[in-house]
């Protein structure tokens, strides 16, 4: 009995040691002043091209002109391999300089509608209503890079 006991405990001493662990930010790691947007997708199965070539002509299209006008520094779409498991099988990203560039701006809208158009945002609203079709949004996150020194 002794010796489960001994061995308990030092098993807790094992498991607990991550808790002694004092990592201080930008001593030991960096946070990058770059934000990313990070929407987690789950696509009913055989419908991935379907929502790609919906994407294409919407999220795609308006991330190209968000870019082009400075608004975003880039997007990318990461589809699982394996995509009838998990929770999300779809992951969209969109990556801003800063979080500042997330804040409300008249002036980056109007600049973003002059450039999209009203044809695009009367397609735009055509093509995503058939999202919650084929779709699940499974999460949101704002997430920043960490680099270990």
């Amino acid at each position: 009995m002794k010796i489960l006991s001994t061995l308990t405990a030092l098993g807790m001493i094992a498991f607990a040691q991550p808790a002694f662990a004092q990592l201080e930010t930008y001593k030991d790691y960096d946070i990058s002043d770059t934000v990313s947007s990070v929407t987690t997708v789950k696509v009913d199965a055989n419908m991935g091209d379907y929502y790609l070539e919906g994407l294409k002509g919407t999220w795609v299209a308006s991330n190209e002109v968000a870019k082009k006008l400075g608004h975003i520094e880039d997007y990318a779409i990461y589809a699982s391999a394996l995509p009838v498991s998990g929770e999300f099988n779809m992951i969209l990203v969109v990556q801003y300089k800063n979080t500042a560039d997330l804040a409300p701006s008249k002036a980056k809208y109007d600049a973003f509608m002059k450039e999209w158009g009203a044809q695009n945002v009367k397609k735009s609203r055509e093509v995503t209503k058939t999202y919650p079709d084929i779709r699940t949004i499974t999460g949101e996150y704002m997430m920043h890079e960490i680099t270990m020194k």
